[in-house]
């Protein structure tokens, strides 16, 4: 079964609540949240304050991506908003145990986040520790580039890694996620989606539950091919 994501980021923030309530009309399951630093990517984006009123204003989880320098500092400022998942880059990390470890003492589930660039051997040592593993389709940053096909073969990687694991985390994806890309991602074996301003957030026609109903045919559709 898919899931799917809705990038809160690519809403329209100044129409936030009325966003919030058309993304749950749409059944999405997760607001994907991304947390910028200006460091780690150079750009910034959502603080404590405007995901606290997400989640008090949404009955949907969320999934808070930290695309930050010294995670470990973020996931003490939002952990008590009390997230679905936090995730991590494992390149900007000084200790991958100690993150993972202090984003379950909050009783969040933590999730691993590589760059496009990065090897799958970085997250080696720490697949069995996390439910989830969050692979970036795009260097992190910015909205609208381009699908970074190099990350089929590390998500071939990644699936080999798996292949003998009792309790196999899920597989989430981001960056340019959209009907051409998806078939590419459910072959191997993609479970969470994140929609942004290519499949769900631009101004093509059609409202936030036609898209998505499109894309869960999509899914529908590939699964019997």
């Amino acid at each position: 079964m898919q899931t799917i994501a809705a990038s809160i980021m690519c809403a329209d923030q100044l129409k936030l609540e009325k966003e919030l309530r058309d993304l749950e009309k749409a059944n999405v399951e997760l607001l994907h949240c991304d947390v910028m630093d200006g460091v780690f990517v150079n750009n910034l984006a959502m603080g404590p304050y405007v995901l606290e009123q997400i989640k008090e204003s949404a009955n949907i989880p969320l999934d808070i991506h930290l695309a930050t320098e010294n995670p470990s500092n973020y996931i003490d400022l939002f952990a008590p908003i009390h997230p679905k998942y936090i995730s991590f880059h494992v390149e900007a990390s000084n200790d991958v145990v100690r993150d993972i470890n202090k984003i379950k003492e909050y009783g969040i589930e933590p999730v691993l986040a590589l760059s496009p660039q990065s090897p799958i051997e970085m997250i080696k040592p720490y697949i069995s520790m996390v439910p989830m593993i969050l692979m970036m389709t795009v260097n992190p940053g910015f909205a609208g580039q381009k699908f970074n096909y190099k990350v089929l073969d590390k998500l071939d990687e990644l699936n080999a890694l798996m292949e003998t694991m009792e309790h196999r985390p899920l597989i989430e994806v981001d960056g340019n996620i959209n009907q051409h890309t998806i078939p590419l991602l459910l072959e191997r074996g993609a479970n969470v989606y994140v929609l942004g301003t290519s499949a769900l957030f631009n101004k093509n026609e059609g409202t936030y539950t036609e898209k998505v109903q499109q894309l869960r045919e999509l899914f529908k559709s590939e699964e019997f091919c």
